[in-house]
């Protein structure tokens, strides 16, 4: 058998502007996906899920509609490969997620195993830039989620010990050491309970908020159109934002606000992390779980309440909720010293506003981690 592993990812600063073209940053994370395998010669495809009912069984040459099911990921990623590459052998095996789904782009992870499993056994060569292309390309047109470029390369080009800093609008990312000075951390996944579908959320509906504030700023300025669907706040400077802010609709205003401000927290962000200022590092994150709250409007009534325990709580530098913020997961960057403590207060205050997670709830605290391995 062959294993294929890839990392999930979390983004302490960047949030929700990847798909703006913004700039963000990552981490990997020492847990993810993991598919076991083996290449089967007649192209038929057999896949079983360690964390969920139901099985993928099909082939290269006859591939199913979506069903709204895990193994829709598996065909995508069939159909985007077959898209460019002629694929011939299929793969028989059984993946599996070691953290609960929501908030870590299990959804990213599980697209890039399934791609780099089917090039391996395809003798397909793919560069970083190209696995991200494609996974990219299947989460928006397959799974139809209009998601940006972070947790794709995060989950490719991150390195253990390193904060990952990337401009998507022209792909240009550096990965920085933790200073000598950085004083000790891990980070703290901490699963709310209740898991969450970024397809059919209002993620999408999000996203379109955004280019709605960009285009009418665009007019309001006189700046040339351009193509609706190509139109993202990077393309609209902060001034016009500024001059023209009021007569957009709330809703625009708030989510145009959220990414002048995110943008600014990354680069003081960047250059904390620098310093070794981890206490500068923290407060901005969480700055960016109130603007998340507050202007991008996102988050459930449980991380919500998670945001403000994890304000209170002692030994935890910074923390606000992860990825799209519909149910999941919050992340926070924590003093090892305070491990116990930590766990043992959040998961008392929480499990008494919500006893019936009392089982499905869970804090796990993770080290960074290399990105995925290439062929």
């Amino acid at each position: 058998m062959q294993m294929i592993h890839c990392p999930y990812r979390v983004c302490p600063l960047g949030a929700h502007i990847d798909h703006q073209f913004g700039i963000v940053t990552g981490f990997a994370l020492d847990h993810g996906v993991t598919l076991e395998y083996e290449p089967t010669e007649d192209g038929t495809v057999f896949v079983t899920s360690r964390n969920y009912p139901k099985t993928v069984e099909c082939s290269l040459f006859d591939l199913p509609e979506r069903k709204m099911y895990w193994g829709d990921f598996l065909v995508g990623a069939i159909h985007t490969l077959s898209r460019k590459y002629p694929l011939s052998v299929g793969i028989r095996g059984e993946i599996a997620g070691s953290l609960p789904t929501g908030g870590l782009s299990s959804s990213a992870a599980v697209i890039i195993t399934y791609l780099s499993a089917l090039c391996r056994v395809n003798g397909i060569a793919l560069t970083e830039p190209e696995l991200i292309k494609l996974a990219i390309w299947e989460e928006q047109n397959f799974i139809g989620v209009h998601v940006g470029k972070l947790d794709q390369s995060c989950e490719v080009y991150s390195k253990k010990e390193h904060l990952l800093y990337l401009d998507t609008l022209d792909d240009s990312c550096e990965l920085i050491p933790v200073p000598p000075n950085m004083p000790k951390f891990e980070i703290a996944v901490i699963f709310s309970g209740l898991e969450r579908s970024l397809a059919g959320s209002a993620y999408n509906m999000r996203v379109d908020e955004c280019r709605a504030a960009a285009y009418a700023l665009k007019a309001f300025s006189h700046m040339e159109y351009g193509k609706y669907q190509d139109t993202t706040l990077r393309n609209v400077p902060e001034g016009i934002f500024d001059s023209y802010k009021g007569k957009l609709p709330e809703s625009w205003y708030k989510r145009a606000r959220h990414f002048y401000t995110e943008m600014e927290r990354v680069k003081a962000g960047k250059k904390a992390w620098k310093q070794g200022d981890m206490e500068k590092f923290g407060r901005l994150i969480m700055e960016s779980g109130e603007s998340s709250i507050h202007y991008y409007q996102t988050g459930s009534d449980n991380l919500h309440y998670l945001q403000e325990l994890m304000k209170h709580t002692k030994g935890i530098y910074g923390g606000r909720f992860s990825g799209a913020g519909f149910n999941g997961s919050s992340m926070a960057i924590v003093d090892p010293e305070y491990k116990e403590e930590i766990e043992s207060s959040i998961r008392k205050q929480y499990i008494k506003q919500y006893p019936d997670l009392e089982g499905s709830f869970a804090i796990i605290f993770c080290q960074t981690a290399d990105g995925v391995e290439l062929a």
